[in-house]
C-alpha cells in the first residue's frame, strides 16, 4: 500500500481527468456543455482544484495565448478505481479578433491534488465565425 501511495505521488497510478465535449466545431459566443470525466487511480486521492484554459495557438508554433479560464475548487476525495463526472459549461467569447486559419484552439485541463503530480488533458476545438 505504501509503495502505491509513493508511486501515485510521482504520477504513476494517480487519478486522471478527461474533458468530454459533444463536438469539435463551435461558433463564437456559443455555450459549450460537456463534462469532466474523473478516473480514480490505484489509491484514494484528495482533489484540490480543476483548471481549464481555452488557449489560442499560432499554427507556426511561435506563440500561445490564454483566452479565458475556468477554475473549480474542490475538496472531493476520489476513491481507487472510481469514475465520476462533473459538469463543464463554457461560453466562448462573442468576438475573438484572431479567429483565422492561422490559429488553432485547445482546452488544457489540469487536475490538481493535495499531494502528487497534476493530471493534464488537452482537447483541440475549431472555432468558426
Amino acid at each position: 500500500m505504501l509503495l502505491r501511495k509513493y508511486m501515485s505521488l510521482l504520477g504513476i497510478g494517480s487519478a486522471k481527468i478527461d474533458l468530454i465535449l459533444p463536438k469539435e466545431k463551435y461558433k463564437l459566443g456559443e455555450q459549450i456543455n460537456g463534462y469532466f470525466l474523473l478516473k480514480g487511480g490505484t489509491i484514494e486521492q484528495q482533489l484540490k482544484r480543476i483548471d481549464c484554459d481555452l488557449i489560442c495557438i499560432d499554427k507556426q508554433g511561435e506563440s500561445e495565448k490564454v483566452i479565458d479560464s475556468v477554475t473549480i475548487l474542490t475538496s472531493k476525495c476520489i476513491e481507487s478505481e472510481e469514475t465520476n463526472q462533473m459538469p463543464f459549461t463554457f461560453t466562448l467569447p462573442a468576438s475573438i479578433p484572431f479567429v483565422t486559419e492561422d490559429v488553432s484552439f485547445r482546452f488544457t485541463t489540469r487536475l490538481t491534488f493535495n499531494e502528487g503530480v497534476k493530471s493534464i488533458d488537452q482537447d483541440f476545438i475549431e472555432i468558426v465565425q
